[in-house]
């Protein structure tokens, strides 16, 4: 009998270890979480938004599973009554120097597949957006939102009906390896398999590097903070707004998304956060902050973006800077509408040179494959992810 261990109880570890037991029904499977409930933190803590593959380059995995992944999930979402809102989404030009990026928006869209995208004008925005504002716009139809919460519930429901296991409190200790053999000391226990997959999101270069990885890449935390709209300001966004984003960067820019449980979220920047559990701006950690500055990529990172850097730290201690990039696209908004939010981290590997790490990243062993980096699209694409490490898997075994 073939043993599988998932370090990782996030969406991709949970999707993983469904299509695992698709794959192989008479396997003995088991995702270990360090928390005491899953999806606590990026597959819990994001803008609940089901992507479409629109901003990634042609042929990467994002593109490939994002594209394949929102299909996949919308299937899922529908077999399992959980909500989601296939609603779309505009990407709003506010001025002439954007419009080149729009236009290479839309012929990504295109070489990745998508369907239906429609190049608005200034004075079509309304038409979709009453109160938004522009000089051009992409509106992208297959866009929607989705409770990911719930899904992971779902994911769950399956893995455990599949006969496999999610142990929570299951945090990672130490792990050894005898004879390919793998035994994984945690706090919940000692588990063994004879495969390991990690899907260990804001630790994955740590959980990795304890199964004898080198850190090739480190992982950075981003703090996404949102504001909400008040309840009598909601009616100034119908769907999804969103700015064109900068190319060099894989963040997407402050924007406007209706919730699936209701309100209108607006964020999040990105901000390097001082822990990678730094859900708030007093979270510190110093371990994290120690590994950071301890890591050329970080001082390579700012040397090359301190003036962006500088630029989201300010709007993050600044409700009026804040307003003010989302009065570029709805200018109606004034930082008196805006009430606290939440925040989520983003997990976001990094070279050494400073250089982001743009896609998904596999790494495969012998009895090992780890996930070092799934931010978004992941949660759209985690179904799709799931599947294709599972196919890398099999491969192993075949």
């Amino acid at each position: 009998m073939k043993t599988f261990l998932i370090i990782g109880g996030g969406l991709v570890g949970l999707a993983t270890a469904y299509k695992l037991g698709l794959r192989f029904p008479d396997a003995r499977i088991t995702v270990l979480e360090k928390e005491s409930e899953v999806c606590k933190h990026q597959s819990g803590n994001n803008s609940g938004v089901l992507h479409t593959g629109l901003y990634y380059a042609p042929g990467s995995y994002k593109a490939r599973l994002c594209v394949a992944g929102q299909r996949e999930m919308i299937e899922f979402c529908q077999a399992n009554n959980v909500p989601h809102d296939v609603c779309g989404k505009l990407v709003v030009a506010t001025n002439e120097n954007e419009l080149s990026r729009l236009k290479k928006l839309l012929e990504r869209g295109m070489q990745n597949g998508l369907q239906g995208l429609q190049r608005l004008d200034g004075d079509e925005i309304q038409e979709f957006e009453p109160h938004a504002r522009g000089v051009a716009a992409l509106r992208v139809p297959q866009t929607g939102i989705a409770d990911y919460p719930r899904v992971g519930a779902v994911l769950v429901e399956k893995v455990v009906s599949q006969n496999s296991r999610v142990v929570t409190n299951a945090k990672v200790i130490k792990c050894s390896v005898f004879n390919g053999q793998w035994t994984v000391q945690t706090t919940a226990g000692d588990f063994q398999a004879d495969y390991m997959i990690t899907c260990a999101g804001l630790y994955s270069d740590r959980v990795s590097e304890m199964f004898g990885e080198q850190r090739a890449v480190r992982v950075l935390p981003f703090r996404g903070e949102y504001f909400r709209l008040k309840k009598s300001r909601e009616h100034l966004v119908r769907n999804l707004i969103y700015p064109v984003a900068d190319p060099r960067f894989p963040f997407l820019g402050v924007h406007f998304t209706r919730m699936m449980r209701g309100g209108v979220e607006c964020g999040p920047n990105a901000v390097l956060a001082f822990a990678r559990e730094g859900y708030r701006k007093t979270q510190i950690s110093p371990k994290d902050l120690f590994d950071a500055f301890t890591f050329s990529g970080f001082w390579n990172f700012m040397g090359k973006h301190w003036r962006i850097a500088n630029s989201e730290l300010r709007r993050s201690v600044s409700k009026k800077l804040f307003a003010q990039s989302l009065q570029k696209l709805v200018p109606e908004i004034q930082a008196d509408d805006l009430e606290p939010g939440g925040a989520g981290v983003r997990a976001q590997a990094m070279y050494p040179n400073g250089n982001l790490v743009d896609d998904f990243l596999f790494v495969e062993r012998a009895n090992a494959l780890h996930v070092l980096n799934a931010p978004s699209p992941a949660a759209t694409a985690s179904l799709a992810i799931g599947s294709a490490v599972v196919e890398k898997v099999a491969e192993k075994f075949s």
